[in-house]
């Protein structure tokens, strides 16, 4: 399907990723167009939700029972398959709380290569606040065919041990609140099954909190924009660069931001983040600022 204008006019590295609710609301109903929605809490979208838009559960539909690890291919499979998406469709993902498990939700079906996977500008909350039309229909959603495919967990996706290895050689951005990256106090967490035993943050970490890349409204900033918050790591796009939060959701929004507004090609998303890395003994960790965090 075509790209936004809107998203080119904003000067968005990959502009065909980001989508206006002006552009969805044209073409809605088109059949090549997938529409997901991704909440925190996953009743919102009983309440109403974009006509033709298929709920994702984060907790039920995107990690695996087995394991603490996002689903496996065979799974993602049947999800896909239970949402009537096919390979080629356009998928464009949309959620509550500013789009963080909507990005999240993106950031699962880059692993597995879906080619056309876009996210709605400004998330559920512009959607509702322009007044644009919401149904309490579920949409009736054929059986598609989506093949198995190999998990690409090399590309976007960092584990704890190999972050401890780069360290020193990559660029971590710790994207909590100042409070989370600080320490020594242990703020609750937001899902207090994710509590940590330390507080802190990985030593040499930048804190740069993911709320900063949007305004407060949800939508995104410029690419001009965005490129000052990030204090210069578009200019270096081959450079290595590690987002995580506590749990993922939120670095997944801060690495789609590098990817494709910045096109950082290197950005990688460490999802274990600080409920993994602050729960592991002998893990190093910090305290404070950084020297030179902005």
């Amino acid at each position: 399907m075509h790209v936004d204008p809107a998203s080119v006019a904003a000067g968005y590295a990959v502009p065909e990723r980001v989508v206006s609710t002006e552009w969805l609301s044209a073409n809605l109903g088109h059949r090549q167009l997938r529409l997901l929605e991704a909440n925190e809490d996953s009743l919102v979208y009983d309440a109403g939700h974009i006509p033709t838009a298929a709920k994702v559960d984060w907790r039920t539909e995107l990690a695996s029972p087995n394991s603490h690890d996002v689903l496996d291919p065979s799974r993602f499979a049947s999800l896909l398959n239970s949402k009537g998406i096919d390979r080629n469709h356009t998928v464009v993902v949309y959620g509550d709380k500013q789009n963080r498990w909507a990005a999240h939700l993106v950031w699962i079906l880059t692993l597995f290569g879906h080619t056309d996977v876009r996210l709605l500008d400004g998330g559920r909350a512009a959607w509702l606040a322009e007044g644009r039309e919401t149904t309490l229909d579920f949409p009736r959603l054929a059986q598609a065919d989506y093949p198995l495919v190999k998990r690409d967990d090399e590309t976007n996706r960092v584990f704890r041990d190999q972050l401890a290895r780069s360290l020193g050689s990559c660029t971590v951005l710790d994207v909590r609140s100042p409070e989370e990256y600080a320490g020594p106090r242990r703020p609750v967490p937001e899902y207090p099954v994710e509590r940590s035993a330390r507080a802190g943050h990985i030593p040499s970490a930048k804190n740069i909190p993911w709320a900063s890349a949007i305004h407060p409204s949800g939508h995104f900033l410029s690419a001009a924009e965005l490129t000052q918050v990030f204090d210069g790591l578009a200019e270096g796009k081959r450079s290595k660069v590690v987002t995580y939060c506590q749990i993922g959701e939120r670095s997944a929004h801060t690495w789609f931001v590098l990817k494709f507004l910045l096109g950082v090609s290197s950005a990688r998303n460490y999802d274990g983040g600080w409920s993994e890395w602050g729960n592991t003994v002998a893990a190093p960790f910090a305290t404070g600022e950084e020297p030179g965090a902005p």
